[in-house]
């Protein structure tokens, strides 16, 4: 009996280790319900290249918020600039145009528009000479883009003072020329030759594009034609376990956020709970857009390119307020798995002093509603160093770190062939994560990645390939992993579409 009591104890202490060097291989513990998941991406949050139909009933489509304008005096034959980047004056005598050259459009209606420049003031008037010296939109003039009939490219400036912009002379623009002729020719300093040096597709330039009147209706049949509940149910039986949802700070304030935003966007979120609880799916809230902007794109909801969010206290505090809205709305839901507090925080435009000090706050405002949820904390992107949010996420419960892991949006991308690009899945991706995953740290979620590269010409069976080998190191990571994103016109970035057509199996 003695002898058998002791085999009991020793089968029991192995076993005990086992269980312990398994966790230990496996950071501080696996999620008990490691995800596999989608991306609604492009839904709540606009993102127009997913879906451009959405902009198309715009009226003059072409001038939306942060659409960056450069002009070329046809008398001169040189740019627009604003010298030292902002804070002077206005001048046209720059051969190659860059970021002083570049005016950001600020909408006030389809043909009234505001000029920011690359220090962020926006262009006025001193008198008569053009300036660039206002920090505060409203201090500043509003303009109107005159084109030249047909597709030319040769447009005038008119002023809220009447009369339109011209550059008599290289070293002075002034706001001065009441008559104009039709002869658009090279001999008039009221013309330029204007180019379109950027777009921006997201959430701001939508609702203000179509206006007060019309985006309401736009959104809300959006809304409720993206994404619907059989999409649930799809994902459901497709192998997939959760959604990660990107939403948008507005929608703390609904049904009536700040213009441009529109209400109606909470009543989803609430479809959506309800139909996550349906099929048996958990959600990964994630604040894609935060107040003012975190990293300057279209996807946070940027109106020009810039990044303000974190300058000051009070957007901090206003995103605090969202989290703690959120958690507290949907703490008591079973579908509740994650609040990601904010997404890809843009490297040094944030600093991780001004992160780790909303991380700590955002962190505490979900567990004043849930000491269940998990909270994600995103890695920054840029030159940031991926192990940077350790030191604070060990002291937190139930913490995540998120990376996004494309083989896109970098050089070393645009060379490599399909066997380099799986190469540098099961190699570098690998060693990325498994330099991320340790004993005693935060969980590991790979919350963005797409079967998408930049090889030309790939076959179905390079496509299943490079799906697999990411899915095959991916699924190492202790949280788990998210595609991005469910739909989109872009097949390969639709994974409903690479579901349907055999190019990923789960």
């Amino acid at each position: 009996m003695a002898n058998c009591v002791s085999h009991h104890k020793i089968w029991l202490l192995n076993l005990l280790t086992f269980f312990t060097v398994l966790s230990l291989s496996n950071g501080r513990s696996n999620a008990e319900f490691p995800v596999k998941a989608v991306n609604l991406g492009g839904w709540l949050v606009t993102e127009g290249w997913m879906k451009p139909s959405l902009f198309d009933g715009i009226p003059n489509k072409d001038f939306l918020d942060g659409t960056a304008l450069q002009f070329k005096s046809v008398t001169t034959g040189k740019y627009l600039c604003a010298e030292s980047g902002g804070g002077t004056i206005i001048v046209a005598n720059r051969r190659a145009a860059s970021g002083w050259e570049t005016f950001s459009l600020w909408r006030l209606d389809e043909n009234t528009f505001r000029f920011r420049v690359f220090n962020k003031q926006f262009v006025g008037l001193d008198g008569i000479k053009v300036v660039a010296v206002s920090n505060i939109s409203t201090d500043s003039l509003t303009f109107h883009v005159v084109k030249e009939s047909g597709d030319s490219n040769r447009v005038r400036i008119r002023a809220s003072n009447g009369y339109f912009l011209q550059a008599k002379t290289e070293d002075v623009v002034t706001a001065d020329a009441s008559k104009v002729n039709n002869s658009w020719g090279n001999d008039d300093p009221s013309v330029f030759v204007m180019t379109i040096a950027g777009v921006m597709h997201g959430e701001f330039q939508v609702t203000n594009g179509y206006g007060p009147t019309k985006a309401p209706q736009v959104m809300k049949e959006h809304w409720s034609t993206f994404i619907v509940e059989d999409d649930f149910k799809f994902i459901a039986s497709s192998g997939l376990n959760a959604v990660r949802i990107p939403i948008g700070w507005w929608i703390a304030s609904d049904p009536t956020p700040p213009p441009p935003y529109v209400g109606g966007s909470l009543h989803v979120l609430d479809n959506a709970f309800s139909w996550s609880l349906k099929y048996g799916l958990k959600i990964i809230l994630d604040l894609h857009a935060a107040p003012g902007s975190q990293n300057g794109f279209e996807h946070s909801s940027s109106r020009d390119g810039s990044l303000e969010w974190g300058k000051t206290d009070e957007t901090i505090q206003e995103t605090v307020r969202v989290i703690e809205f959120l958690t507290a709305r949907y703490a008591k839901s079973p579908s509740l798995y994650a609040v990601e507090l904010i997404n890809e925080p843009f490297s040094p435009g944030v600093t991780l002093e001004t992160l780790n000090k909303y991380y700590k706050a955002g962190y505490e405002a979900v567990r004043k509603h849930s000491s269940s949820a998990y909270v994600v904390l995103s890695n920054r992107l840029g030159s940031a160093d991926p192990r940077e949010l350790f030191p604070l996420a060990n002291g937190f419960e139930r913490s995540v770190i998120d990376v996004h892991y494309y083989n896109l949006f970098q050089d070393v991308f645009n060379a490599m062939t399909v066997q380099q690009n799986i190469d540098f899945i099961y190699n570098n991706r690998s060693s990325q994560l498994t330099h991320l995953t340790t004993s005693n740290g935060p969980l590991t979620f790979v919350g963005e990645w797409v079967a998408e590269w930049q090889v030309s010409g790939s076959t179905k069976e390079d496509y299943q390939r490079f799906a697999k080998a990411q899915l095959d190191v991916y699924g190492r990571a202790t949280f788990g992993w998210a595609y991005w994103a469910l739909k989109n016109v872009n097949n390969h970035w639709s994974l409903e579409w690479m579901i349907k057509n055999g190019y990923i199996n789960l």
